[in-house]
């Protein structure tokens, strides 16, 4: 009985450390899910190991499903904001753009996103992370789907990744066979590319001491 109290005493010590942390939510699809990898080697895990080897204190929600459109990240958004997020990075309009949506329902959805997660946490701050479309859409999509993130970042003064993929979309090396879905070296290159983006903000915030 004393060994079960005293557990439970060091438990709820630590509770209050852990809860203080500030954290990452990544809204996103398969690419952040990690499609047909472990999950512990997609890249959400991997900017946790980076910030924990940094000591920065941050925890990585990994928000991601597969299949996800814009509309889909909107509908999951207020469950996955029960817990508060000091950053909260979009990662979706892979699956919008492979569907077909058109740009400005996929910006509308964005921008309602990014609204409903200012609502719950207005100090949050917002990172998009770019999609591409294939060439086989044609450049007019092409061009109108790019267009949407570089606009959005500026509308709501967010912080951009212009393309998640940057790197190794389109390369064997670093793709599955369905030559969409990264491998586990892939999400390597993910992850270098979008700490490049997120160092800088996880530590202007100030960690809680321990």
């Amino acid at each position: 009985m004393i060994w079960v109290l005293c557990n439970l005493l060091f438990s709820s010590a630590l509770a209050p450390a852990a809860e203080s942390k500030p954290r990452l939510l990544i809204l996103g699809d398969s690419l952040t899910a990690g499609y047909g990898i472990p999950k512990a080697a997609a890249y959400p895990a991997l900017l946790q190991a980076k910030i924990d080897q940094a000591k920065l204190g941050w925890i990585v929600a990994n928000g991601g499903r597969s299949g996800d459109t814009t509309r889909d990240g909107l509908t999951r958004l207020g469950w996955l904001l029960k817990k508060p997020a000091d950053i909260l990075m979009i990662a979706l309009g892979g699956n919008d753009g492979l569907r077909g949506v058109a740009p400005n329902a996929m910006k509308q959805n964005l921008t309602k996103i990014i609204a409903e997660a200012r609502k719950k946490s207005p100090g949050i701050r917002i990172v998009i992370a770019g999609m591409q479309m294939p060439d086989n859409f044609g450049k007019d999509f092409q061009q109108k789907f790019q267009l949407v993130y570089g606009e959005l970042a500026k509308q709501e003064k967010a912080t951009l990744i212009p393309f998640l993929l940057e790197g190794m979309a389109g390369d064997a090396r670093y793709n599955l066979d369905d030559q969409i879905h990264p491998n586990e070296e892939g999400h390597k290159i993910i992850a270098a590319h979008v700490w490049k983006t997120l160092e800088s903000m996880f530590k202007a915030r100030p960690v809680a001491s321990e």
